[in-house]
């Protein structure tokens, strides 16, 4: 974490200090390793550090804040210049990279290495000085041992039988997440609204109005930020989430059943818009076909928010065992970003080909996720890392 702040870091600077194109690059590819390496890295040090009854909400929490920051900087965009949106941006990399200083090191991490003493010491101090940990650190040993007696895995060996299932689950959810459409409702939002007929402003208002409301929803006094939009381009990430009270539920009624509405909630987003561009396309009801594709964006952006946009990032953090975290995280991160970029280059054309028939794909992928979500996908709730990787190893006995 600490290197890719850093990356971030120097990166944000180069693009407000730069005097040509190629320091812009230079710069948008220092924070391009950063987030992806953070993207991954944060999820699975929170889900290591934290109780097995609050590991759901904790990492769904990194969530809420990634597009709080997003919609802030966003915000700032609108009043500030470029180059000092550049320099802001450098502020939350140099908070981490002295407040890393203060944080302990995963203990699952150090027990991983031999480093039995910082293993408890850093254990103890997560927990609370008065808080037994014997129980919880012997399981921890215990699973470190087993692992040691595995041969020291290279990337071609997550491909192996033995972790077929987890490399599945974490490689399909990635899938489902990001060819289920969203770059395609969050960066042309705009020129969706336009086809359809609505006015694309009044649309983005009650963009924004449904992820404020939909917060309500968790009882709490959630603050809310105005998105600025360019009047050439919605190229928007999500508002705040509407997540939070699907972030309480993580850990009450578990992932399964969170995920299960929310991929069929961008089931039903994705069609409802594709279908008002079907109707359309043929001339019928006219009048009410803006509003239909306008409820269909409403339904995809809040259903997604609610599961889909965290969850899978939280199971993937729970089901690798620790010798494959590395190379197995790597693989379905870059499933993730390749299939955002993929996405969003090529959502427009797709869209100029069939408006309505690029919503049905994308309809048809959410809905091929509800049945991967109800089959594959294990619930992860209440359960320690340990028991949950070797319910895993179980499964493929």
């Amino acid at each position: 974490m600490w290197v890719s702040e850093f990356f971030c870091t120097i990166g944000w600077i180069a693009i407000a200090f730069s005097e040509g194109a190629w320091l812009l690059d230079i710069g948008r590819l220092l924070i391009g390793c950063g987030i992806g390496a953070l993207s991954y890295v944060v999820p699975v040090y929170i889900a290591e550090i934290t109780p097995k009854n609050l590991r759901g909400r904790f990492t769904g929490l990194n969530m809420l804040f990634i597009s709080c920051g997003t919609s802030v900087m966003y915000f700032a965009g609108g009043v500030v210049t470029w180059r000092i949106l550049a320099l802001i941006g450098t502020i939350p990399c140099l908070l981490p990279l002295f407040g890393l200083f203060f944080v302990p090191e995963s203990p699952r991490w150090l027990a991983k290495v031999g480093r039995e003493k910082e293993f408890e010491a850093s254990l103890q101090h997560l927990r609370g000085k008065n808080t037994d940990i014997s129980f919880e650190a012997s399981d921890i040993k215990d699973y470190t041992r087993y692992l040691e007696g595995l041969s020291e895995t290279r990337i071609i060996d997550i491909f192996q039988r033995k972790y077929a299932y987890c490399l599945t689950v974490g490689v399909g959810l990635m899938i489902v997440q990001e060819f289920g459409g969203l770059n395609g409702f969050t960066f042309y939002t705009s020129s969706i609204l336009d086809s359809a007929g609505f006015l694309s402003k009044v649309g983005t208002m009650a963009f924004g109005l449904v992820q404020v409301l939909n917060s309500f929803n968790s009882n709490l006094n959630v603050g809310f930020c105005f998105t600025h939009f360019s009047d050439l381009n919605l190229a928007i990430h999500l508002q705040i989430p509407v997540t939070i009270l699907g972030v309480f539920l993580f850990d009450k009624i578990g992932r399964r059943p969170v995920l299960l509405v929310s991929a069929a909630g961008t089931c039903l987003g994705c069609f409802l818009t594709g279908l008002a561009f079907l109707l359309q396309d043929l001339h019928y009801w006219k009048e009410g076909t803006p509003i239909l594709a306008l409820v269909g964006v409403l339904v995809f952006s809040s259903s997604f928010v609610f599961g889909m946009g965290g969850i899978p990032w939280i199971i993937m953090s729970e089901i690798f065992p620790i010798n494959i975290k590395g190379p197995a995280g790597s693989l379905v991160t870059f499933v993730c970003w390749f299939g955002s970029w993929l996405v969003a280059c090529t959502f427009y054309f797709f869209f100029e080909w069939s408006s309505a028939g690029i919503f049905f794909i994308f309809s048809s992928i959410c809905g091929l996720g509800v049945l991967f979500i109800a089959k594959l996908v294990p619930e992860t709730k209440g359960r320690t890392l340990e028991e949950i990787q070797a319910s895993i190893t179980y499964f493929l006995q």
